[in-house]
């Protein structure tokens, strides 16, 4: 199936946000306010203060997410949706993203009721007094981010919105938010990419099409990308990616794919963990929740998308993309608890669980960009469901050897918006890896199992800065909140790009 990118037009536009002309405007509220004011004012006035009365009547409250659909009231669209921001105080960019993404869902509709084309004013740069640029950006993003259906299998195919307009009525802000429309577009698109390969079934999301996915991703981007095969696993000596593969039918394959910023600039390497299905191998899961394990490569998908916004957004930095990419299935020739592997970097591993695979190919995957002399290395996986007992559904995370890096992806993720959590590092930890008969074991059991898991893959870094973000519990949502919805997240996107953005 040829995969790509999803696009809506974006423009920004110096309009009275009561005469565009389109099928729906959308306007917001703050909590706590009795007479609406700036824009929104404006179409309260021209409504002859339909959403004052709705305001006094509390049937619009302005709490944040909360959304009321208004028809014919007096301006040009014929719909009209009313968004709330929360309270004025403490109101951010993130915040701006899940009111985005919560209107453009009520603003949607379906049949002959769809919005085609859904006008918004910039949540935050009026009343709300912060940067016009990065709120243009937080609207695009947030509104093409919610507006996201995943429906390559369904006949009845329910069709997005067509054109998004971001109105500005002073003309002095639009540059600015022309710039940020534009940001927050590649960064939408990235993440819908990958939402798109981790919401795929696994039998059309092999490892041979997550690499056809890269290479497609690499020649819009301009991108130098290889994709090495089994032949070329034995001559580099990753026995941890290939043990891995052995159980499947599916070729296993390393992609990696190379964008250059300056010839003179340090090198980013990101790895993503490209498991397209996992059934625990020998060590077999059970069958609840099984169907979801075609998302245990969304470390590698988030990479893929990483790399088509940095392609466009063209950052000094060089980025490397390394995605080791495997099934994991039990077969006659699958690996056995109590093998024992020969990875890239000639550390040799006990496996206690086939179903602790993911840092198998990791460890391969890692070694190999160590290899390449790069500055900094971030591997990306749905490494544990110990992440996942320790940080909810609400925040990923981080295990790394170097505080500088740690601090720049926290960073990082501040600015995208998405949560992340370092766990502490200690070396105290690799003793529960210790092995009788290797260097190492590939699991420690329960305790501190993130921890350990994380630190397992570091060993293969070298002295290389080095960290590992787990996004086990943050990869799928189950239910739709702000501008995420139900299905694949595409977490760890816009982190990773606003870390090459440093």
């Amino acid at each position: 199936m040829q995969r790509g990118i999803k696009t809506v037009d974006v423009r920004a536009a110096q309009e009275d946000i009561t005469q565009v002309q389109a099928d729906v405007i959308i306007v917001n509220l703050f909590e706590g306010v009795t007479e609406p004011g700036g824009v929104t004012g404006a179409v309260d006035r021209a409504s002859g203060g339909l959403i004052s009365r709705l305001i006094t009547s509390e049937e619009v409250t302005g709490k944040l997410n909360e959304t009321a659909v208004l028809y014919a009231i007096g301006v040009n669209a014929p719909k009209v949706v009313i968004v709330g921001l929360g309270e004025r105080e403490g109101l951010d960019l993130e915040r701006i993203r899940q009111a985005a993404g919560s209107a453009i869902r009520a603003a949607g509709g379906e049949g002959r009721a769809r919005a085609k084309t859904v006008a918004t004013v910039v949540h935050g740069a009026g009343l709300g007094g912060l940067d016009a640029g990065s709120c243009g950006q937080a609207v695009v993003e947030g509104s093409l981010l919610g507006a996201y259906q995943y429906q390559d299998y369904k006949g009845d195919k329910k069709a997005g919105i067509d054109e998004l307009i971001v109105v500005e009525n002073d003309e002095a802000k639009l540059p600015l938010i022309e710039q940020g429309a534009v940001k927050g577009r590649v960064l939408a698109e990235a993440t819908n990419l990958a939402r798109d390969l981790v919401n795929a079934p696994a039998n059309t999301m092999t490892p041979s099409d997550l690499a056809e996915a890269a290479t497609s991703v690499a020649r819009r981007g301009g991108l130098t990308i290889e994709v090495l095969d089994g032949d070329d696993m034995k001559r580099l000596g990753m026995g941890a990616l290939l043990g891995v593969a052995q159980g499947s039918d599916e070729p296993p394959k390393l992609v990696v794919m190379k964008y250059t910023g300056r010839e003179d600039a340090d090198t980013l390497a990101l790895v993503g963990k490209g498991i397209t299905f996992d059934s625990g191998g020998i060590s077999i899961k059970g069958r609840e929740g099984m169907h979801h394990m075609k998302n245990d490569m969304a470390g590698a998908a988030s990479v893929i998308g990483a790399m088509e916004a940095i392609g466009r957004l063209k950052p000094d930095r060089n980025v490397v993309a390394i995605l080791p990419c495997s099934e994991n299935l039990p077969s006659g020739s699958a690996l056995k608890p109590g093998d024992v592997l020969r990875a890239m970097n000639g550390k040799t591993i006990e496996i206690i669980s086939t179903d602790a695979e993911g840092r198998l190919v990791l460890a391969d995957g890692v070694a190999y960009a160590a290899s390449l002399g790069v500055s900094r290395i971030v591997d990306v996986a749905t490494l544990t469901g110990a992440c996942g007992v320790a940080l909810g559904p609400f925040r990923s995370g981080i295990v790394s050897s170097c505080d500088r890096l740690a601090q720049d992806i926290a960073g990082a993720s501040a600015r995208s918006g998405e949560g992340f959590w370092r766990f502490p590092s200690d070396r105290d930890y690799l003793e529960l890896i210790e092995s009788d008969v290797a260097d190492l074991k590939n699991s420690g059991g329960r305790l501190g199992g993130a921890i350990v898991g994380g630190l397992f893959i570091g060993e293969f870094a070298g002295d290389t800065c080095w960290a590992h973000l787990d996004i086990a519990n943050t990869c799928f949502s189950d239910k739709t909140r702000g501008y995420q919805p139900k299905g694949a997240t595409g977490v760890a996107v816009r982190a990773l790009v606003e870390l090459a953005l440093l």
